[in-house]
């Protein structure tokens, strides 16, 4: 799933090309993926894009008084990049923008349909409103520094509700930088501890954008790369201390972690099976 940094890093190439042109024609193939009645895509016709921002793992077209549009890209959803605007129907399609001489297609791949695009009042936040902040703000700092959050550490970093933008890839690389386990909690973490969980955080989704500010285009490749140390790396060398990366399932998503730098040499249980190791 695109993150943060591969949404954030999208939408400066697409404000790069299309920002100040008029929308000439919007198609929505299936409405499926159209999560809102009022405003209809058509009534942003003829509108100028004034940006394209991105709020945690949403893409925001804005188009100031006359309303917005705005895309999530689900698990496996690609934004391509037309020039020429093309009239084809990819497989997938989930909404094609077409502005003076560029279209923008946003698809997905595979057969589920998890991408959705919402058609906004200039005023209406939408799904927004329900997000947590970022990793980067001020809010994100009193979270992790002074907050009493007893969750598991993996699932408070992949809590949009919580903090916006970081998905299962880049928390497990998160906690293995930061050196902990993926259930611990955060209302038991020193201040050292904390300090250090704020750091990775940060270090690892800023090198992250600064490597997706290299890619040039849209998001069209159906796998975007290695870029996780660990995520999905299981059963592979730990890039620091050369144990055996190890997995374990819970909340129906498979963690990825090293015993050696993270849980003090001990193997998580399956929690489907067992109770976690702790």
């Amino acid at each position: 799933m695109p993150e943060l940094p591969e949404v954030r890093a999208l939408a400066e190439r697409v404000d790069a090309t299309v920002a100040g042109w008029h929308l000439v024609e919007v198609k929505v193939p299936g409405f499926s993926g159209l999560k809102t009645v009022e405003p209809t895509p058509s009534s942003l016709v003829g509108a100028a894009l004034l940006r394209v921002v991105s709020r945690g793992k949403y893409l925001l077209f804005d188009f100031g008084v006359h309303g917005r549009a705005m895309v999530h890209l689900g698990n496996s959803g690609r934004l391509d990049l037309e020039q020429p605007v093309k009239s084809t129907r990819r497989r997938g399609s989930l909404v094609r923008f077409e502005f003076e001489g560029v279209g923008v297609l946003v698809r997905e791949y595979g057969t589920e349909r998890r991408a959705g695009l919402w058609i906004l009042d200039a005023g209406d936040a939408g799904p927004l409103a329900a997000l947590g902040p970022e990793p980067f703000d001020e809010a994100f700092d009193e979270l992790v520094l002074r907050g009493g959050d007893r969750r598991h550490l993996h699932t408070l970093l992949r809590d949009q509700h919580t903090v916006a933008g970081i998905g299962r890839g880049y928390a497990d690389d998160v906690l293995h930088r930061a050196g902990l386990s993926p259930f611990a909690a955060l209302s038991r973490l020193d201040v050292p501890a904390r300090q250090g969980l704020l750091e990775a955080v940060r270090s690892v989704l800023d090198e992250a954008l600064l490597r997706e500010r290299r890619r040039e285009g849209g998001l069209s490749d159906s796998s975007l790369g290695d870029r996780f140390t660990i995520h999905r790396r299981a059963g592979e060398a730990c890039p620091r201390c050369g144990r055996r990366l190890e997995r374990v399932s819970f909340e129906s998503n498979d963690i990825v972690y090293c015993p050696d730098c993270q849980t003090k040499g001990k193997v998580l249980a399956d929690r489907r099976l067992s109770r976690l190791l702790r």
